[in-house]
């Protein structure tokens, strides 16, 4: 049930029964040769396939996140932590506001994390508020299906390369790019990120066959709906 294909007078017809939801998070970044909005993309797609046969509404993924170490790339859009936090906090109001109590929080981008203190804030100023703050990609069974199928995938390789992400007539390299190590990437400014990661892409194959992305994508939507069915109590 995706917010932006229904009307409200089904939402309040939803609320009579069930007050749970979906806000998916994303970003605007590069992705090497995939999609800016690839964060976004992923996001919104693994809680709308999570959500569909529970009937619980997707809410419209929020498309700008915190991404400063990106902004040496064209085209990638970033936030400053005091606003992307504030805006989790406006929407999560919203929410609780017209009946929700129940969130999960789909993310899609890592350097998001930081906003998870909100949750925990919001909890506390709204009886009966529950949230839960769900990073798909590595998400224990999910990371351990990325594991097995290539241990050096990170940021803009195949573990984010599918029909949905990937742009057309664009040719991928078909080399493994060594892994860069995340602790080299964190005392950096934005032009020496760039300088480090060179395209983008932070290790691994550009992309894999698709039966593998196929049953790695299954292991993420399973492991999103169960976070939906979990004892909420």
């Amino acid at each position: 049930m995706r917010i932006s294909e229904s009307n409200w007078f089904e939402v309040e017809k939803y609320l009579e029964t069930d007050d749970r939801c979906i806000l998916p998070l994303g970003s605007t970044e590069q992705h090497a040769y995939l999609s800016l909005s690839v964060d976004s993309i992923l996001s919104d797609k693994v809680a709308a396939d999570a959500a569909e046969p529970l009937g619980v509404p997707v809410f419209p993924a929020v498309a700008y996140g915190l991404t400063p170490y990106f902004m040496a790339f064209p085209g990638t859009v970033s936030l400053r932590l005091a606003t992307y936090a504030a805006l989790v906090r406006d929407i999560l109001d919203s929410l609780y506001a017209t009946g929700f109590r129940r969130i999960l929080i789909v993310n899609g981008h890592g350097g998001n994390s930081p906003v998870q203190p909100v949750t925990m804030e919001w909890m506390e100023a709204n009886d009966g508020a529950r949230c839960r703050f769900h990073d798909w990609w590595r998400a224990p069974e999910t990371w351990a299906c990325v594991q097995e199928i290539d241990p050096v995938a990170s940021h803009a390789s195949w573990m984010e390369n599918f029909p949905w992400t990937r742009l057309q007539g664009r040719d991928l390299p078909s080399d493994r790019k060594p892994f860069v190590p995340f602790d080299r990437l964190r005392d950096r400014n934005a032009a020496a990120v760039r300088d480090l990661i060179g395209d983008g892409n932070y290790g691994g194959h550009y992309q894999k066959p698709d039966a593998d992305t196929d049953r790695l994508w299954s292991v993420a939507v399973a492991e999103t709906r169960a976070q939906l069915e979990g004892d909420w109590a």
